[in-house]
């Protein structure tokens, strides 16, 4: 319910520079609320990017291509289905839980807004990449992982961790980073860009894209092409 304020009623009294300056805060902040929490039919409602903490969602169609493969990726996989790690990734997450609920998933993610998951959601600081619950120790098969900076630093951190969730055989990683990190994400993890390109809510100047440890194949436009091939 909106509040509305009649300066021209006489009967209202007058409201201090200071009340009245707080008041419409309040009421943007609502209306900013109300507006977070509405959804467009198939979308997913996300608390606002931090861009102090360098979060920009994905789009529908990007978030809904993840979950697409992740649900390849379980089916293909002996039940129970295989649990899949989103490390600072928390649109593919919304995503996922709305269109496969039943895939069990954890989010690592240092905004602690995203407490409002409950036990799915781990506090993860990249800074301290092994600083996590010993009960998740090799224990995924599927990570996604968007480390939150382009820097050699952040994205060697993310691989301990990476390495640290990972089960020791037979783990699918898919990691979305930019392109300026082609080389050492190669070096690091062994993962080559496929065709996808991952596109985000608000436009970004670097061009992103989607990196594989395994061939998708005819998924995700396939690995890109080596100069060797």
């Amino acid at each position: 319910m909106a509040t509305r304020i009649e300066e021209d009623d006489d009967d209202v009294p007058a409201l201090s520079a200071q009340t009245l300056a707080a008041l419409r805060e309040f009421i943007a902040e609502q209306r900013d609320a109300e507006k977070e929490g509405t959804e467009e039919e198939g979308e997913v409602a996300l608390v606002t990017e931090d861009w102090r903490l360098s979060q920009f969602w994905y789009d529908r169609n990007t978030a809904e291509t993840l979950v697409e493969e992740i649900r390849f990726l379980s089916d293909c996989s002996q039940p129970p289905s295989p649990s899949v790690a989103c490390i600072s990734c928390p649109t593919l997450y919304a995503y996922l839980k709305k269109i496969e609920p039943d895939i069990p998933a954890q989010i690592l993610e240092f905004d602690k807004r995203f407490g409002q998951y409950g036990e799915d959601y781990i506090f993860y600081d990249y800074n301290l990449p092994e600083e996590l619950p010993l009960s998740l120790k090799h224990s995924f098969k599927i990570i996604v992982a968007d480390p939150p900076y382009l820097s050699k630093e952040c994205l060697e951190k993310v691989t301990k961790t990476i390495s640290f969730l990972a089960k020791p055989q037979d783990s699918r990683l898919l990691l979305l980073t930019g392109e300026v990190q082609k080389e050492r994400a190669l070096e690091l993890l062994n993962v080559r860009p496929c065709g996808f390109r991952p596109q985000h809510s608000n436009k970004l100047g670097n061009e992103f894209l989607l990196y594989t440890n395994y061939n998708p194949q005819g998924r995700l436009g396939g690995w890109e092409p080596t100069l060797s091939e």
